[in-house]
């Protein structure tokens, strides 16, 4: 910067549009203005609505929190904190497991769709370092499990589970085949979690997979039709997924890992007020 540059003051700070609707704005704000009530905090550096605004755009756009936080008067610190209080606040809100496949129960659905989704981390020191490398994908992450509906709805999320664990293992972790036997309910996955059907009724199957080719055994051509019309219907999967992915902040996760969960899940509730099919 010359001296003259100087001289006129610092440069505007450039400015990015948040495709948000109204919806998820008030509903942050509201986070932080139950959060303040419950402390008993009086005041705060900056509105209710603009601290909304800061803590929107450091999820969704991955802002940095330093350029934020130096553009508005703040501390890089306080916008952190403002950050996981939200989220906090948000993640209480994510339904349980057996509460959301009640409820599409009584609505209606019969069948859930089910997908694992690796959300990709900094590379982890000493013990943590192969347990949170994922194999498939070729990178440090953390794995979660989700459940939508056909209309490609994120309605649930897991917690964080170490990279290295395959989809199979979360659901049984989980035991999502009793939870949806208990409801009433049908799964559809991918071939992953084909293990799963086994020891079930093979004329009532709760989770449904297609079928695997074995190298002495190819694929008859009903089978490869099945396939291709559960591939299908689990297309939405990939649509509730890249809604959520659209926050940037989940390129890739620079946060400590045991805050991944409440990150995730107060993303689901975010995503879910201004997206709905």
């Amino acid at each position: 910067m010359t001296k003259d540059e100087e001289a006129e003051g610092p440069l505007p700070v450039y400015q990015v549009a948040l495709p948000l609707s109204t919806k998820t704005i008030l509903l942050v704000k509201q986070a932080i203005a139950e959060y303040r009530r419950d402390v008993g905090s009086r005041w705060r550096k900056l509105p209710d609505g603009a601290a909304a605004i800061l803590v929107l755009a450091h999820l969704r756009h991955d802002q940095r929190l330093r350029d934020l936080a130096a553009a508005n008067g703040i501390s890089p610190q306080t916008l952190s904190r403002w950050t996981y209080q939200v989220l906090a606040r948000l993640a209480a809100r994510a339904p349980r497991l057996d509460r959301v496949l009640a409820k599409a129960a009584r609505t209606g659905l019969q069948v859930i769709l089910l997908d694992g989704v690796l959300v990709r981390t900094r590379r982890r020191t000493g013990k943590q370092n192969r347990r949170n490398y994922n194999g498939k994908h070729k990178c440090h992450g953390l794995m979660f499990l989700g459940i939508t509906d056909t209309a490609g709805n994120l309605l649930w999320i897991s917690q964080a589970y170490p990279g290295r664990s395959s989809d199979l293992t979360i659901a049984r972790y989980t035991q999502i085949t009793a939870k949806l036997a208990a409801a009433g309910l049908a799964g559809v996955g991918d071939l992953g979690f084909s293990a799963l059907d086994k020891g079930e009724d093979p004329d009532a199957p709760t989770i449904f997979t297609g079928r695997r080719a074995h190298p002495k055994r190819p694929l008859t051509a009903a089978e490869k039709q099945t396939n291709a019309i559960l591939s299908a219907e689990r297309a939405a999967n990939e649509h509730a997924f890249a809604d959520l992915k659209n926050w940037r902040i989940l390129a890739k996760l620079r946060i400590p890992a045991h805050r991944a969960t409440t990150l995730l899940r107060g993303l689901q509730v975010l995503t879910a007020s201004h997206v709905t099919r």
